[in-house]
């Protein structure tokens, strides 16, 4: 069942924060990258491309963890673990989105060598528990 995030935790999510996206890969262990993300509601998007492996780890398996740990507040953190859908994200808009969000700039902008890019994938993780101290 999913669950809600507080509203602290939402507005640090609105926010230009990093987060830290845990995976698990096929030999049961750990995988964790440092991503962009936004808010949907109580869900949390994360943008890809095809083949990474996140996305492969996320096609094989859906258990997810995000941790949110704001850079100016280090003893004030949420792990948000959840269930992973993945879609494809035909027109680049979430990828613009969070670049807008994080840099101020379109992705192609500010990512210039990337325009020969994988297609892009939205991660959508359903909160299923939160902790942590927000």
């Amino acid at each position: 069942m999913a669950v809600a995030l507080s509203d602290d935790l939402k507005a640090l999510l609105d926010g230009p924060v990093f987060v830290t996206l845990a995976t698990i890969q096929p030999d049961g262990s750990p995988q964790v990258t440092p991503v962009w993300a936004k808010r949907d509601g109580d869900d949390v998007l994360i943008s890809t491309t095809v083949g990474r492996r996140k996305e492969q780890n996320l096609r094989r398996d859906p258990r997810a963890t995000v941790l949110v740990l704001p850079f100016d507040s280090p003893y004030t953190y949420a792990e948000i673990r959840g269930t992973a859908t993945l879609t494809v994200d035909e027109e680049r808009q979430l990828v613009d989105e969070l670049s807008h969000k994080y840099t101020g700039k379109p992705y192609d902008e500010f990512n210039p060598g990337r325009p020969d890019d994988s297609p892009r994938v939205i991660i959508r993780i359903t909160p299923r528990k939160v902790i942590g101290r927000i």
